[in-house]
Parts: C-alpha cells; structure tokens; sequence
C-alpha cells in the first residue's frame, strides 16, 4: 500500500501542503492558521492514518521530540517507578521515550545505544552497566544530550542524579546499632558500580564510627548472573555459617525479597530471631509480616530531576548548568523488622 504523503493529506483538506506542515507541527496559531481549518487538517490526518515520516521530520526540525531511556531492568520494581516517572514527565513536555534495558550487561548497553542512536533519539537517560564507559564517553565527545541516573562513571564528566547512597545505609546501620545490635551482616551483589560500593563504604564506616570491627566473614557477594535456586542456597549457607548474626542489611531489594524466602525457609522469625533491613523499597516489604524495613529511595525526585538536566541541556538557549552532579536523600522507613 502506498504511504499517504504530506501532499495527499492537503489534497483531501483542500489546503496547501505548507498550511499542513504548520498544523501537524503545532505552528497553527503562530502562522495564524483559522481553528476551523486546523481542526479539518487533523481530522483528515487522523482518519486517513498519515504518519509524517520521521526521518523527514528530523532533518527539517532538528529534533524527533524522542528520548532513549535505557535502565538495567524492565522487571525491576524501581526501575519500572523511575521509568513511568520518566515517561509522565517527557510527555508532559511533548516527548515520547523510547524504552529499554540492559541486565547489568556492557554489551547488551552498547547496543541499546546505538539503537537508539540510529532512530535520532533526541537525548539519553541511562542507568548504567559496568562496561558502558566507552559508548558513554562517546556520546558526551558527540555533544550528545546524556543524563545517568542510580550510578554514574566518575571520570566521565556528564550530568548524573541518585540517591545519596552512603547516607541512606548509615542511616540504617545507625537504627540498628542504637537498638544494640552489633553483629550485622551485609549482602550485596558483585557489581562494580559507585553506587553498590558506596552503600559498602556506608555499612564500614558506620561499624568503625561505633568502634564495631569489620568482619569480612559478615559480608556476602552474590553474583548478580546467576540461577535463583544457587543464590537462595549460598544465602542459606551463610547465614547457617554465622549463627552469631543478630540482623542482616540487603543492599538492594531483590537481595531482600531472596533473604525473606531464605529466612522463612529457615523457620526464623524476624526481628526476634534476626533483624532485616533493605535498601529500596518494594510492595512486599509493606505487605510481609511483619513489615521490612527500608531505605527509600526518592525515585520521583530521581526522575524529575534528571528530566530537567537533559531538557537543559536541549534547550539550546539556556546557560551553562550551574550543578550536575546532584545526590537526594533517601528516607529511612520502620517497620516490623528491625
């Protein structure tokens, strides 16, 4: 079937093809087009499917009104907050979002980009996988509009916004030494993202500051590529290899959701028998008995925030940015567990 032209749909509203151009491309009122014919233009736009083609649009316009959002899991529940955020926020400024993930994979990431890249994407927002330096890089040598979020690469210079992940663990970790309890363990994933290891600085530190010792038997890297089952049974392991343990802070919330079927498997109660705390929220800490408590993480603050960087950085008669490097507070929740 032939691909209806801006020609054809002029034809059928009985304009000319410059009065549809304007119309379709929101200058009806600039050009002083009457509300009567704009509504007939989109009427016939409407019903008969035409689509302007979007390479056309591009080289007139310099823009494709789209944004490339790449997260490291379409799955994930934080991930899946930040991205609707995200795309509440765009359309409200008349940009749709092009969404992808990576799985925490180098590879997979660069490929999303240059997908990305080839459909004229007008700027990017990603969270970083280790291993993406270099395409990252690439975009800010190219001037490209580039925003990370959760993580950042610091010897990369480009806009970045997280939570203030050292902070948020020292605000559990101080919950749980003031309760007296000393033998806290951490689980993590093996990741090497700022992000993971600041909220193991935050964890140190905060045992050191209480004159608590450091023992690296009390912390547990899992893989994050790894079957469900082998995880589940190397938590179990641990926490059978370290009966001392009086409570256990999960760096991340799948971690924690692994621990609270781990621990149930186990017949442990919690926080009589062990202590949990997580870091990011999720629906089943507010519904698990007896409640888990958590680190928040601010995830609207998150996304509205690095909405604004990049719309500064298209915005092509703005100023320079006067801060790009922006940490927001994460808010310690009490629950049942801890």
């Amino acid at each position: 079937m032939k691909r209806l032209t801006l020609k054809d749909v002029a034809k059928m509203a009985g304009v000319a093809p410059s009065t549809v151009s304007f119309v379709l491309n929101g200058k009806g009122k600039q050009m002083r087009i009457r509300d009567e014919v704009a509504t007939r233009i989109m009427q016939v736009a409407e019903k008969s499917g035409y689509e302007p083609h979007r390479m056309a649009v591009n080289l007139r316009t310099g823009q494709s009104k789209t944004l490339g959002l790449i997260v490291e899991s379409i799955s994930g529940s934080f991930f899946a907050s930040l991205a609707k955020t995200i795309e509440t926020e765009a359309e409200r400024r008349g940009y749709n979002v092009v969404y992808c993930s990576t799985e925490n994979n180098a590879q997979k990431g660069g490929e999303m980009i240059r997908m990305l890249g080839r459909q004229m994407v007008d700027g990017y927002l990603i969270t970083p996988a280790p291993g993406m330096e270099k395409e990252i890089q690439q975009l800010v040598t190219q001037h490209k509009p580039v925003v990370l979020m959760d993580s950042y690469f610091p010897a990369i210079k480009t806009p970045y916004v997280l939570i203030n992940n050292f902070d948020g663990v020292q605000q559990g970790m101080k919950h749980l030494i003031g309760k007296g309890l000393t033998k806290i363990a951490f689980v993590m994933v093996d990741v090497k993202l700022i992000q993971i290891e600041e909220r193991l600085r935050g964890y140190t530190t905060a045992l050191k500051e209480h004159k608590i010792p450091v023992r690296k038997k009390h912390i547990l890297q899992l893989q994050y590529h790894r079957q469900r089952e082998d995880s589940l049974n190397e938590l179990q392991e641990f926490i059978e290899a370290n009966p001392e343990l009086d409570a256990i802070f999960f760096s991340t919330n799948y971690l924690g959701i692994l621990g609270l079927e781990v621990i149930a498997r186990m017949g442990l109660k919690m926080p009589d028998d062990i202590a949990v705390l997580c870091f990011d929220d999720h629906d089943i800490f507010r519904l698990y008995p007896p409640g888990i408590s958590v680190i928040e993480q601010p995830i609207e603050g998150i996304a509205k925030t690095a909405i604004d960087l990049l719309m500064h950085q298209l915005d092509k008669n703005s100023g320079p940015m006067k801060k790009t490097a922006i940490e927001l507070p994460g808010k310690f929740i009490l629950r049942g567990s801890a």
